[in-house]
């Protein structure tokens, strides 16, 4: 995927503008967990006077403002409640999921006042999964592993309260257990093959598969006339939810 061309997408345009909404001005300290490309460091660096972007592999960012690390978000290496805002979009649904509520109790434990968080929205990880040519395996759409609504993200910050939500994007995307049985037999061929991310069992680049018997098309008409019918029939919903989070006063030190 080129990640430009995906930035200036009106899609990523609009969740990014959705985002930067949500950022309360006038901050001192915004730290942004999982920063990639520093696009959005970038524009955090608008609404607050230092930013820190954080990622697995040091970022590369030549921004005045910004100070770039090598850090890992389930042991950030900063003091409790040493940022005024955690930033932390299009990161949590890669976590795995034996380690998330960790990662969401250090992304509470350094900020002092707000957690802003963007994640896809009651997402059905089922659809659009591929598999490994590698070794055989499935793996989530995009390498998501977690689905999110209000309920689980408000149960990972116990700390906080949510005190603004929003939606952008609507879709109807879904499958059911039949689909989806086909489509993996069918060897997912309309899978997310264009991700960066690797195969989340064995690592290897994932690649669509080059090469389907007669047996596998059919299953595959007849997964995709299955998910048609399903979304025709299912209500719309908010592709991304974005809430910020702000510290329970009864939390705060003594």
């Amino acid at each position: 995927m080129d990640l430009t061309e995906y930035r200036n997408s009106e899609p990523e345009q609009a969740r990014i503008a959705d985002l930067m909404r949500l950022v309360p001005g006038n901050l001192g300290h915004i730290i942004d967990i999982g920063a990639r490309d520093g696009y959005l460091a970038v524009e955090l660096a608008k609404k607050g006077q230092r930013v820190t972007a954080l990622d697995l592999t040091k970022p590369e960012i030549e921004h005045d403002q910004i100070t770039c690390v090598q850090g890992n978000a389930a042991a950030l290496a900063f003091e409790d409640r040493s940022a005024d805002l955690v930033f932390c979009a299009e990161v949590l649904e890669h976590i795995p999921t034996e380690i998330l509520p960790k990662v969401c109790a250090e992304l509470g434990r350094v900020a002092s006042r707000y957690v802003l968080i963007g994640v896809p929205y009651k997402q059905d990880i089922r659809f659009g999964r591929t598999t490994c040519q590698q070794c055989g395996q499935k793996n989530p759409p995009w390498g998501h592993v977690n689905s999110f609504d209000l309920a689980r993200l408000q149960a990972l910050f116990p700390d906080y309260r949510a005190v603004q939500t929003s939606f952008v994007g609507q879709t109807r995307e879904g499958t059911n257990s039949l689909a989806c049985w086909m489509m993996d037999r069918a060897g997912n061929p309309y899978g997310t093959y264009s991700q960066q991310e690797p195969c989340i069992q064995c690592g290897a680049v994932l690649v669509r598969p080059s090469q389907r018997t007669l047996w596998q098309k059919v299953l595959t008409r007849a997964a995709v006339t299955l998910n048609d019918v399903q979304r025709a029939v299912t209500p719309a919903r908010g592709n991304w939810v974005h809430v910020l989070f702000e510290r329970k006063p009864n939390t705060e030190r003594l």
